[in-house]
């Protein structure tokens, strides 16, 4: 499978079951494979940010950040394949391919950003890759820790 930055995909429990982060988000809700991930491509490194549906939940904290530092960059609302949809870059994980379960189909078509919408959500990813390297970290999951654990499994893979 191709994997490309702006696609949407969903991940196997396998990921989660081997990182057990509590800050990463459930895998499934209600019998579904939720939520669906929206992913950048680092090299070997896949980024992984989650998507919602649940607008109601994250508006009134987005209002909130934009009042208090003027903006928010680490949750943005926007249409994806023309519903509203939650972007949750704080909620951002690195990955590998081995773990995608299967891209996000809609009407037989796999579902992607638009390019402005993928140019912006790229720009607050590395936003707040930077406010990290800086000592202020957004991000919900242990990065750091979860990326170890990813290129060390690479580098055990490519060692066989």
């Amino acid at each position: 499978m191709e994997v490309k930055t702006g696609y949407i995909y969903h991940i196997k429990d396998s990921f989660f079951d081997k990182i057990n982060d509590k800050g990463l988000m459930i895998n499934h809700e209600n019998g579904h494979a939720r939520p669906t991930y929206l992913t950048i491509k680092d090299k070997d490194i896949l980024w992984f940010i989650p998507l919602s549906s649940k607008v109601a939940k994250y508006q009134p904290i987005i209002d909130k950040k934009v009042k208090k530092y003027g903006k928010c960059s680490s949750i943005l609302i926007r249409k994806i394949y023309g519903k509203k949809s939650v972007i949750l870059i704080q909620n951002a994980f690195p990955t590998l391919e081995k773990y995608i379960d299967h891209p996000h189909i809609i009407k037989g078509e796999q579902v992607c950003v638009g390019k402005s919408l993928k140019k912006e959500i790229i720009i607050n990813f590395k936003s707040l890759l930077a406010l990290k390297n800086q000592g202020n970290n957004l991000f919900f999951p242990d990065i750091d820790k979860i990326k170890e654990i990813m290129l060390e499994e690479l580098n055990d893979n490519n060692c066989n």
